[in-house]
């Protein structure tokens, strides 16, 4: 098993390498056509490890994969519109987009592994753990279900506080740099204060979609290699979808519902065991009610978004 992790780790180290150094090192706007593409890139590359995974672990594993897979890709799609609000927020050009969700994912990376083995560790060590995160799901699907309009407060943000108590932000963008020399001294620009944003708002998003995932499976390579699949998609995604999030105004609802799933799941583990196909088959079908019903009773009136201190993000 050593050998799998180094030779997904190299191997995703090398799919960066080239993403950010052949096929995007020109700075540009990602039109959809190419959205579209990289999308089914990344969906396919995932959908060929699971292949792998059977051949070489077994039918259950590669089940495990494709349902955790399928869990925190569907999580992100509802996490993408608050990507855009941030953006819209920090007022970020568009041909920036790209390279900043590239970095923050870089950095996900990172924290979703240090989440996972310390939620591996201490389900391994209490047990009794696990009814803790069954019940935080199933609050957090109702919390989700019931949710308010989407608000973004990136000024409220602790670590863009701590940066700019740290080093001053420039009020102006310099391409892709995070640091520039402005009279003399060293300035932080508004690319760094939106990587920050982007990699706390992914860690709230990980207190949700990791504990859902070990539901599934508390196997750490099934549950990283699933998440770092889904978080490497997610940025093709956005800029995929960014136009129809609207449309789907009911998967919400259908993530509630599966977030609310895993975590009964969770709490009858030990009494009753929901096999893993029937796992996938609840959570996949979740998913298309959702989106269909979405089709077929369309949303009417004009949404509301709120942005708190939209167009203030480049404050001093």
């Amino acid at each position: 098993m050593v050998y799998w992790w180094i030779f997904f780790g190299v191997f995703i180290l090398a799919m960066l390498a080239l993403d950010l150094g052949v096929f995007n090192r020109r700075t540009h706007v990602v039109r959809l056509k190419e959205a579209m593409l990289w999308t089914a890139f990344w969906v396919t590359l995932a959908l060929l490890f699971c292949v792998g995974i059977y051949f070489f672990y077994g039918h259950n594993k590669a089940m495990e994969f494709l349902a955790g897979y399928l869990i925190e890709y569907s999580l992100s799609i509802d996490n993408l519109f608050v990507f855009l609000l941030l953006f819209r927020y920090f007022c970020v050009p568009p041909e920036y987009e790209h390279k900043a969700l590239f970095w923050g994912i870089l950095l996900a990376l990172v924290t979703r592994g240090i989440f996972i083995f310390a939620g591996v560790a201490l389900i391994n060590k209490f047990h009794w753990i696990m009814y803790i995160f069954g019940v935080f799901l199933i609050f957090s699907g109702i919390k989700m279900a019931m949710g308010k309009e989407s608000e973004v407060h990136p000024e409220k943000n602790i670590a863009i506080r701590a940066l700019r108590f740290f080093v001053p932000i420039t009020h102006q963008f310099s391409g892709a740099k995070f640091f520039i020399i402005e009279q003399g001294r060293r300035v932080a620009t508004p690319m760094l204060a939106v990587l920050l944003a982007l990699e706390t708002t992914d860690i709230i998003f990980a207190i949700d979609s990791i504990p859902a995932i070990l539901a599934i499976t508390t196997d750490p390579f099934i549950v990283y290699t699933s998440n770092v699949f889904a978080i490497l998609g997610l940025r093709s995604l956005f800029f995929a979808i960014a136009g129809l999030m609207n449309l789907f105004h009911h998967l919400h609802y259908g993530l509630a519902a599966i977030l609310s799933f895993v975590g009964v799941k969770m709490l009858i583990a030990d009494f009753f065991k929901i096999s893993i196909s029937v796992s996938l088959a609840v959570i996949a079908g979740i998913l298309l009610i959702a989106v269909i019903s979405s089709l077929i009773w369309p949303k009417t009136e004009k949404p509301q978004v709120t942005v708190a201190g939209e167009g203030s993000g480049n404050e001093e």
